[in-house]
């Protein structure tokens, strides 16, 4: 079973009453990139978090993001009020306002605004408990975007043995071809030959034969056909037996690479028509399959 690149997972978790949202996204990438995007006070714990997506993401563009319709103020630090203070200005004030016959000029704002009534202090919370929330979050993200992949990885199997199948028809198509090719070609010199002979009264049986072999090596695309449905099976097999804990997405890359050296061989080889065209299928497929394949873990 192979597994895609493409994935989306989301958690919640609350840290000190204030509520998260996590979210994990992951698009296909040659290696494993992670980024993150952490509130401050998290960022503590950012290379924990990236071994553990490592742990479920062999490669791919990994983001990590961390937002919160709250304010991170209230985990860092918290206003206290020293209403002990506030009397004891409220006091004073009355004190020089009745000895003195002042209007009383002093509100509840202005009092906050004198030394020492406001103060912030740092919230207490504990550093395991958050770890503890936030990997368990990250591990839910985790999971979620894994079962976003592995669905997504059947779906890319299905449209890449049909690919697979359509490619197949048209090497068969092309082998069936190369067999008439090479047979038109020995008719041509034999014909050549013949006319030769008519014109001159002379038949060089050797060099004909040499001719004719010559040719038909030219014209032969068996090894290349060979070659080709040893790649497709190859192909096949990787699709049918890969483990989600072995990515294969390279291996098939490197699989495309070679079938794609093969197809250019035959376009070289074969002096014809039909086949020039079905080449041309070939590679259109074959480019087909590449697209599908950047997408496999």
């Amino acid at each position: 079973m192979i597994r895609s690149m493409t994935g989306f997972g989301r958690a919640a978790f609350e840290v000190a009453d204030i509520a998260f949202e996590l979210e994990v996204r992951s698009v296909n990438h040659r290696h494993f990139d992670f980024r993150v995007r952490l509130p401050r006070q998290f960022t503590l714990w950012e290379q924990e978090l990236r071994t553990q997506a490592q742990q479920t993401f062999a490669r791919g563009k990994v983001d990590l993001s961390i937002v919160t319709s709250g304010s991170m103020r209230e985990l860092s630090s918290r206003v206290q009020i020293d209403l002990a203070l506030v009397q004891q200005y409220v006091a004073a004030v009355d004190t020089i306002q009745k000895e003195n016959h002042l209007e009383r000029g002093l509100d509840a704002a202005r009092l906050l605004t004198l030394p020492g009534v406001i103060r912030l202090e740092e919230a207490e919370f504990s550093e395991d408990l958050v770890r503890d929330a936030l990997r368990t979050a990250v591990q839910r993200a985790l999971e979620a975007a894994d079962a976003m992949r592995v669905a997504e990885g059947k779906h890319l199997e299905v449209e890449l043995v049909t690919r697979l199948e359509s490619f197949a028809v048209q090497l068969a198509s092309i082998e069936q071809r190369s067999s008439r090719v090479q047979e038109q070609a020995r008719e041509r010199l034999r014909k050549r030959a013949e006319q030769l002979r008519d014109e001159t009264g002379i038949l060089d049986e050797a060099r004909l034969h040499q001719e004719i072999v010559f040719w038909a090596d030219r014209l032969d695309l068996t090894e290349e056909s060979v070659r080709l449905r040893s790649h497709l099976d190859q192909f096949r097999t990787m699709l049918r037996t890969a483990a989600l804990a072995q990515p294969v997405g390279r291996k098939l890359d490197f699989l495309i690479q070679e079938m794609g050296r093969e197809v250019n061989t035959i376009g070289s080889k074969a002096n014809d028509g039909p086949i020039a065209h079905t080449v041309v299928e070939l590679k259109t497929e074959l480019e087909r399959i590449r697209e599908q394949v950047q997408n496999i873990e």
